[in-house]
């Protein structure tokens, strides 16, 4: 059988002499799932890139790339043309940037059709309408604009686009990053039917092993650049033999784990403090039948937030979690007074919010924001120093301001903090930059963080590494945390309690091993039942 994708030394050298990808050979047959797991800059998506020469100019590629047989380098760009989407098509890790935001996407779905397949004019709309229901849409979301779509429907349109033309390989990068478990279930569950009904080879790209071993049979780790372990899937997962493998299989703990309770993995395990019991009384923060209506286009209102009482007590975690849409952001929108609550109350420190600017300028200051994307809550203009200054200057801190930042930065294990004060956000590393917007609401020396997926888009080594700062800042500082995630390995790593919201309510609260070992309510269930399993080594 000839294999849909064959590679043979693969190299891929930037200008610079960077060297990307360094001598991989693989082999996929048709109908077989491989699964590419590594870290950001390990080669993974270079690799991925290099199939239909979608590389950047000064990306030099050696070696031979087969596809079906025929070497796409040594292709014309009339032959390569003809073999993207129809041969070989790629599903983009960001569906929310990789469609238009103002195009239905029954267009951007023909689209692909229209320029490399031979279907008559005609056919175009019942094919689209086809693919949507291979897809699990009804065939009105056609007419749909991206914004209209939630974020699972979004990634299924670009399978759809994938398998517009009927290609015998699909590369899939980062299919489910930042989608909630139950949509990553979805989505996983969907690749591996079609997977299974057409035949086709699939290269599926993750740092997440446990996501990867659920659907694919191998699994290839990357690590600078070369194939460092390759293997049926359950071995890998299960028994990995190379030290970054180890690393990645550790990175995403099993819920019920007693070992990575209060153990992120990380590099520097004399980091991460022993459990500490938060401090009883009046909590610091509380939340008394809150309420949040949004009136809708068209008329009438939406409750967001439905009848929310919730407590985090002092140098306490909590973890709320839920699936995209079920209220976790508007109520940390509201409980840091940024969106006016319909009803009940949120009091800080046994007081009510205040609801004057002078008195909300104030409360910001204990109560710190940490976002989801450390990428675009940093300034690209704005060193590292001015980012964390610029709290420290509204608020009007006393003190030396350098030496304040330079306190925030050691906080925050960015260290010597002077190495990094001149250095711009696009020069650091993902959870570089995360430190960086954790030193900035350090710099005010709040009381409570309410992180909103503080680790969602950081490597797996990376994850760890914020995680254990997080335990430490409430060890040393006597921070509390509202984390909300969708991540129900984050809540078994790091919190004390859990909170699980669903359709804008409470549905459980509790004790971590409580709710996730004995969870009450099916909602909680279904989470639990929707965390990727890679079936044990046979």
């Amino acid at each position: 059988m000839t294999p849909v994708l064959e590679l043979r030394d693969l190299r891929v050298t930037y200008a610079g002499g960077h060297a990307a990808v360094r001598g991989v050979d693989l082999t996929l047959l048709p109908g077989q799932t491989l699964g590419l797991a590594g870290e950001s800059g390990c080669g993974k998506s270079s690799l991925a890139m290099s199939v239909l020469r979608l590389l950047p100019k000064d990306a030099q590629v050696s070696g031979e790339i087969l596809l079906d047989g025929e070497d796409t380098r040594a292709m014309s760009w009339g032959r390569l043309r003809a073999v993207r989407w129809a041969s070989a098509s790629i599903v983009f890790q960001g569906a929310m940037h990789a469609l238009n935001p103002v195009r239905r996407v029954g267009t951007q779905i023909a689209e692909p059709m229209r320029l490399h397949a031979s279907l008559p004019e005609d056919q175009v709309e019942a094919r689209v309408a086809q693919l949507l229901a291979q897809v699990e849409l009804p065939p009105e979301k056609a007419r749909a604009y991206p914004h209209e779509l939630s974020g699972g429907q979004k990634q299924r349109v670009m399978i759809a686009m994938a398998l517009a033309c009927g290609p015998r390989l699909v590369i899939a990068d980062e299919p489910t990053t930042a989608l909630d478990v139950i949509v990553q279930a979805q989505v996983l569950a969907l690749v591996t039917r079609l997977v299974a009904e057409q035949g086709i080879g699939l290269v599926m790209i993750s740092h997440d092993l446990s996501v990867l071993g659920s659907v694919c049979e191998r699994l290839a780790v990357m690590y600078e650049g070369q194939v460092v372990e390759l293997g049926s899937a359950p071995t890998v997962v299960h028994d990995p033999q190379h030290a970054h493998t180890k690393a990645l299989a550790a990175a995403f703990p099993t819920v019920g784990d007693p070992a990575s309770r209060y153990a992120p993995a990380t590099t520097n395990p004399a980091g991460v403090p022993p459990k500490v019991v938060p401090r009883a009384g009046e909590p610091l923060l509380r939340t008394q039948a809150l309420r949040v209506d949004f009136r809708q286009r068209g008329g009438g209102w939406m409750r967001a937030v439905n009848d929310v009482s919730l407590e985090v007590g002092r140098g306490e975690i909590v973890a709320l979690v839920g699936q995209s849409g079920s209220g976790k952001t508007t109520l940390a929108r509201t409980v840091l007074g940024l969106q006016q609550p319909s009803g009940g109350q949120v009091l800080y420190d046994g007081r009510p919010l205040p609801r004057g600017s002078r008195g909300l300028r104030e409360y910001r200051r204990e109560a710190q924001l940490v976002l989801q994307d450390p990428t675009s809550a940093l300034n690209p203009r704005h060193t590292v120093y001015e980012a964390v200054a610029e709290g420290l200057r509204i608020h009007r801190m006393p003190g030396d301001e350098r030496e304040l930042v330079a306190a925030a930065l050691e906080a925050a294990e960015l260290r010597p903090a002077g190495r990094y004060m001149p250095v711009l956000p696009h020069r650091l590393s993902g959870g570089q930059r995360q430190r960086v917007v954790i030193a900035g609401a350090l710099a005010l020396r709040p009381r409570l963080l309410v992180a909103d997926e503080p680790v969602a888009s950081l490597d797996a080594s990376v994850r760890g590494e914020i995680l254990a700062l997080l335990l430490r800042l409430r060890a040393e500082l006597g921070l509390a945390a509202l984390v909300i995630t969708h991540d129900l390995g984050l809540a078994w790593n790091i919190a004390d309690r859990v909170a699980v919201m669903y359709r804008g309510e409470l549905v459980e609260v509790g004790e971590v091993e409580q709710v996730l070992l004995a969870p009450r309510h099916e909602y909680t269930q279904s989470l639990l039942a929707a965390l990727p399993e890679v079936a044990p080594v046979t």
